[in-house]
């Protein structure tokens, strides 16, 4: 009787034995990965040129994120489509935390609504890490037109017997269909200009061969300050502090103009949970830390550091918006 018992607890102890030694086994890898990324460089793509918003935010969360991941942080800019060529790269890339991808609305969750044949799918390939900051827009106008205010503009725009002239960035980008909204919200047409980039347009606008666009505080700030355009409202819910004199559109009567772009980080879907929470968490004290944040608001946009699951609910909520207002205005980008 004793022998048998002897003999059934020495076999139940060898299967919880060989048990634990299973679930050690499964997070090991894990625990391991964690400790030891990153071990060599991390890409961060951008999908716009230098000197742009997005590659401005890069590259000052990039500086400090370096000290940070004591890794270099390298920043590739792949221009064009809109975002749309730095996305595709980066959700095609290896899912190993050394690829990620500083994303923006337009990209993200206009683009999917607006083009059939999009070449990624954001919902299914990408993770977010952190939405790292946000830039509102101002609707601006040539130095020389005769707008002064929001109300002269509308009155002008709405006097015209032709639509009005709108510079855009882009096809199916925020500054493309803030534009739209807010001809529809103020009953006027608008006819959108897509230049190739963001520099062609901005000279269009002081050129006054266009009558009016959407641009971000970060690009316009400068402009505005010396003359070269003239900003009447900004979408943003107060006055910016780098341009204090521009009133927000909810005091112009419009509070219903309330767009902006965001910026989040991402990595390809599949990248291990651990460096997904690493580089979440590193990403975030970044952002968050006073030299970076003072960075960010000094450049015109308001700094951020959100967590995934925070992050997570802003994208999806974002693309059922931007999905109603392309449909609503029935934009086909192919």
């Amino acid at each position: 009787m004793t022998g048998t018992s002897f003999r059934f607890l020495t076999s139940g102890r060898r299967t919880a034995l060989r048990a634990g030694a299973l679930v050690l086994s499964l997070l090991v890898p894990a625990w391991a990965v964690a400790q030891s990324f990153p071990e060599r460089s991390v890409k961060v793509t951008v999908g716009f040129p230098p000197g742009t918003g997005p590659d401005i935010v890069a590259r000052h969360i990039g500086q400090k994120l370096r000290e940070n991941l004591k890794q270099t942080v390298v920043i590739d800019n792949r221009a064009g489509a809109g975002g749309q060529i730095g996305v595709q790269v980066v959700a095609k890339s290896a899912p190993d935390g050394y690829n990620l991808l500083l994303g923006e609305v337009g990209s993200i969750s206009i683009a999917p609504a607006a083009f059939s044949k999009l070449p990624y799918d954001p919902a299914k390939e990408l993770t977010i890490l952190s939405e790292v900051a946000r830039a509102d827009f101002l609707l601006v106008v040539p130095a020389s037109s005769p707008s002064m205010t929001v109300e002269d503009f509308l009155k002008a725009s709405r006097g015209r017997g032709d639509r009005v002239n709108f510079a855009t960035f882009g096809a199916g980008t925020p500054g493309h269909f803030g534009a739209e909204i807010f001809a529809e919200q103020a009953g006027f047409k608008i006819e959108p200009i897509h230049y190739r980039s963001t520099g062609d347009a901005v000279t269009a606008i002081i050129a006054g061969d266009v009558q009016a666009a959407f641009v971000t505080t970060a690009l316009g700030a400068a402009q505005i300050k010396g003359g070269k355009v003239r900003a009447l409202a900004t979408t943003a819910g107060q006055r910016s502090t780098l341009l204090p004199d521009v009133p927000t559109f909810t005091e112009a009567g419009m509070p219903q103009i309330d767009f902006s772009s965001w910026l989040a980080f991402f990595v390809p879907h599949g990248t291990p949970a651990p460096v997904v929470e690493t580089l979440s968490r590193e990403i975030v004290a970044t952002v968050q830390s006073a030299e970076v944040r003072q960075k960010l608001e000094e450049a015109g946009f308001r700094a951020l550091g959100t967590t995934p699951a925070e992050a997570e609910k802003m994208v999806k909520a974002e693309a059922v918006r931007w999905a109603a207002v392309v449909k609503a205005t029935g934009f086909k980008g192919d």
